[in-house]
């Protein structure tokens, strides 16, 4: 048996009841119209115009691929017959797929060749660039930054010349006594994804240079000289000046090189497939494989669209750990 509610008190079900407007007061809806109108004054409409070329070119070649891919991935298509409608079934197949967390791993530990270590080579030639007077320092720049503009075929060719049995690595090795390191570098299970993550490190650490001198010339000088008046030597100045200067110069730096990194594909199956066996494996190449080879076009999908929300997430999350005190 149990008790009524008490006449005249309000149950938890009861809607509460609506926020009156204080006496004098300007009622809600006006005051939300007056607003919308002083927001929209404010705007200068004519820029719509300006904007409105770019976002109808990114609707048509970014958004609208993107839709599409999502469609395909809820079915089970060959890309030539017609599909059948599997709803989230490729999803479903991915989640029991034991390659794709190690294809994950391998993304992940691309990360650290072709993100951290090209940020960090990058803030100690910036660093240095901007403290030391180097004679031609536009040339040295210039071939610097010459990996990142060479076609990503063409640098995987040249690595694995160089990372061959008979390359000059290995003959260099031989040369001053350490011939027992010598190795198949990109054929080794041990050696073949750390060897594609140094070429990823080489390609990228121009980029990361560029952006951070770019940043050190906005550093006023008179932080500089105040920093040295109170005695800082070259570490801490760049410590406690340059490193906080370039908080958004890394935040882009980063947030590029980690996208490159998560969707790394090229230089992956232009120097090792994948291999040898799934040692170098990552997310792009099952994508490839479905779409092209095995015509598993909706699971290909599938795996793209989990990607591009990795990636999305993975970069939000980052520009919000290094951008986020400056707001």
């Amino acid at each position: 048996m149990t008790a009524a509610p008490l006449s005249g008190r309000a149950t938890a079900t009861e809607p509460a009841p609506p926020a009156q407007d204080r006496p004098g007061q300007e009622p809600r809806d006006h005051r939300r119209r007056h607003g919308l109108r002083a927001w929209a004054g404010r705007q200068y409409w004519p820029a719509v115009w300006y904007l409105l070329p770019a976002a109808v070119f990114y609707t048509l070649f970014v958004l609208r691929p993107l839709g599409q891919t999502a469609w395909i991935s809820l079915f089970r298509w060959d890309g030539l017959t017609e599909g059948r409608w599997v709803g989230l079934g490729n999803y479903r197949a991915l989640l029991s797929d034991t390659r794709i967390p190690a294809a994950i791993g391998h993304s992940l530990e691309f990360v650290v060749f072709y993100a951290l270590l090209p940020v960090a080579l990058g803030l100690f030639l910036a660093a240095l660039m901007s403290r030391i007077r180097i004679h031609g320092l536009s040339f040295f720049r210039a071939v610097l930054f010459l990996p990142q503009i060479l076609a990503t075929v063409v640098v995987a060719v040249s690595w694995r010349w160089i990372y061959d049995i008979d390359g000059p690595l290995n003959a260099a090795l031989r040369a001053v006594g350490l011939g027992s390191l010598a190795r198949a570098w990109l054929g080794d299970y041990h050696t073949a994804l750390p060897s594609v993550g140094l070429v990823g490190t080489w390609v990228m650490y121009g980029l990361c240079m560029v952006l951070f001198l770019a940043g050190t010339q906005k550093i006023p000088t008179e932080l500089y000289e105040s920093a040295r008046i109170d005695g800082c030597g070259p570490v801490r100045e760049f410590f406690t000046v340059t490193l906080p200067a370039l908080r958004g110069e890394m935040s882009i730096a980063l947030v590029l090189t980690i996208t490159y990194a998560l969707r790394n594909f090229d230089l992956v199956w232009n120097t090792t497939t994948g291999g040898p066996g799934t040692s170098t494996t990552v997310p792009s190449v099952f994508i490839y494989q479905g779409a092209f080879l095995t015509h598993e076009v909706g699971g290909a999908a599938a795996i793209s669209v989990c990607l591009t929300a990795v990636v999305l997430v993975v970069t939000g999350v980052v520009m919000r750990l290094v951008r986020g005190k400056e707001g």
